[in-house]
C-alpha cells in the first residue's frame, strides 16, 4: 500500500461529507456526466444508490493488485441485485493516459481526470494512502487498512463494509476454527473431498478424517525452509502411518503459492491429502488460523478442534515422537528426558572404549559402534569424537 505526501498520516476514517455530498461537489466543479466502459453516465442517476470512492492510481502496485480483487466484489453484489453497489474511480495518476489505462481494467464509473477536482476530494477525504474505498454512509466503518484487509481477505461476504458485518465475519471464522465440523472447515462448493497426489484422480473424503488427529500445513514450493520441513514432516507422516496403520494421523496441504504449475509439482510428490489449488478455502483457512509466516502446521485435535499452533516445531525438534504435538506432549517427552539424563549420570565408562563419556544432548548424531542415527542423550567422548547411544553403552 502506497502512503501519500503529508504531514501527519493520521489514523484512517471517513462516513460521508459534513457540509456537501460528493454529488455536490462534483457539480460545482462542472461535471454532469460520469465515464463508464459504455461511455458518459449522468451524474444525477447516482441519486439514493449506496456509493463508495475509489482512490487508486496505475502508478501504484498494491492498487492494481487490489483492483481485481475490487471488481469481482463488485459484480458478484450487482448481480446479487439486493443492495445495488456503485463505485466512483478517482484517479492519483500524473497523466489522463495512465489515468485511462488504470481505468480500462474497472466495472463501474469514474470521475472525469482533473487535477484540481481530485485535489479537493483528496483532501476532503483526508486520503493518506492508496487503495482507499471510502463507503459513503452514516454506519460505523472499519479503519483503512481494515477495510482493504477485511475485502482482501472476505470479498463479497465483506459488504455493506461496517463494523458490524466485520464482527459477523471474525465470529464465522471462529465458529469454522473450533466448532468441532470438519466438512465445515475443509469442504468446498460442491466439493466434500480431498485431493491425492496421484495426478489429481484420487480423492479423500472429508469424512475419513472425523476422529483422527489433522496437521494443517501451511506452505509453498519457492520457500527453502518449507522444502526442508515437508522432508522432516515427510519421515513423521511415514513413521505413524506405519505404526498405526493409518488410523490416528493425517495431513492436509494448504498451498500459498500463486502459480499452479509450481502448485502441481510440489503436490505430487506429497503423501497426504491437498487442498485444490483453484479452491477459495486455501485463502479462507489461512485467514481462519491466521497463517503469519510459513511452512506452519497447525494441529486439530480428535474432537475437530484447534489443539496446537506449534506443529512445526514439535515435528522438527522430536519427530514422530513428538505426535500429538501439543503442548502437552512436549511437557511429557521433556519430563521423560529429564529422567533419563539423571539415569546417566555425568560420566559413563563403556567396556570397548577408552576415555570416560559424558552424556549430552545433540539433535542429531551418529553411534560409532552401531552406526545408526541417534537424537537427544548420546554418550561423547571428548578426546576422541566418539559418539554412542545410551542403549548401546556396555558398563565394565
Amino acid at each position: 500500500m502506497h502512503s501519500l505526501p503529508s504531514t501527519t498520516l493520521s489514523r484512517y476514517f471517513a462516513l460521508a461529507m459534513s457540509d456537501q455530498s460528493v454529488l455536490d461537489v462534483l457539480a460545482s466543479h462542472g461535471v454532469t456526466c460520469l465515464l463508464s466502459s459504455h461511455g458518459q453516465v449522468p451524474l444525477s442517476s447516482l441519486e439514493n444508490q449506496s456509493i463508495c470512492i475509489l482512490f487508486s492510481a496505475n502508478w501504484c502496485r498494491p492498487c492494481r493488485t487490489f483492483i481485481p480483487q475490487l471488481a469481482q466484489l463488485y459484480e458478484t453484489v450487482n448481480a446479487a441485485g439486493e443492495h445495488p453497489l456503485e463505485i466512483l474511480f478517482v484517479s492519483l495518476d500524473h497523466d489522463e493516459n495512465a489515468f485511462h489505462e488504470h481505468f480500462r481494467c474497472m466495472p463501474w464509473l469514474a470521475v472525469p481526470f482533473d487535477a484540481s477536482l481530485r485535489g479537493r476530494l483528496n483532501k476532503h477525504y483526508r486520503v493518506h494512502r492508496i487503495p482507499s474505498l471510502i463507503p459513503l454512509t452514516s454506519e460505523e466503518m472499519p479503519g483503512h487498512d481494515e477495510l482493504i484487509g477485511l475485502i482482501e481477505d472476505y470479498g463479497a461476504e465483506a459488504f455493506p463494509f461496517t463494523k458490524k458485518r466485520l464482527e459477523e465475519l471474525k465470529i464465522l471464522d471462529v465458529s469454522r476454527r473450533e466448532g468441532g465440523n470438519l466438512e465445515h472447515l475443509f469442504a468446498g462448493e460442491g466439493r466434500d473431498y480431498l485431493f491425492l497426489s496421484d495426478g489429481g484422480a484420487g480423492r479423500l473424503s472429508v469424512s475419513h478424517l472425523i476422529g483422527k488427529t489433522i496437521g494443517l500445513y501451511f506452505g509453498a514450493s519457492w520457500s527453502p525452509p518449507c522444502s526442508d520441513f515437508t522432508q522432516q514432516l515427510m519421515e513423521a507422516y511415514a513413521e505413524l502411518k506405519a505404526a498405526t496403520r493409518d488410523q490416528c494421523f493425517e495431513v492436509i496441504f494448504i498451498s500459498t503459492d500463486g502459480n499452479k504449475e509450481e502448485f502441481d509439482a510440489y503436490t505430487s510428490s506429497m503423501p497426504w491429502p491437498f487442498i485444490p489449488y483453484e479452491d477459495e478455502s486455501r485463502k479462507d483457512l489461512c485467514r481462519i488460523f491466521d497463517i503469519r509466516r510459513i511452512p506452519a502446521l497447525i494441529i486439530i485435535g480428535q474432537d475437530g478442534k484447534t489443539a496446537s499452533r506449534e506443529g512445526r516445531e514439535m515435528v522438527s525438534e522430536y519427530g514422530a515422537m513428538g505426535f500429538p504435538f501439543t503442548a502437552e506432549r512436549r511437557r511429557e517427552i521433556e519430563e521423560a528426558l529429564r529422567k533419563e539424563g539423571e539415569k546417566l549420570g555425568r560420566e559413563v565408562k563403556d567396556a570397548r572404549h577408552e576415555h570416560v563419556l559424558k552424556p549430552g544432548m545433540a539433535k542429531a548424531y551418529v553411534c560409532d559402534l552401531c552406526k545408526r542415527g541417534g537424537r537427544f542423550w548420546a554418550l561423547s567422548c571428548e578426546d576422541c569424537n566418539y559418539d554412542l547411544h545410551p542403549t548401546c553403552l556396555k558398563l565394565i
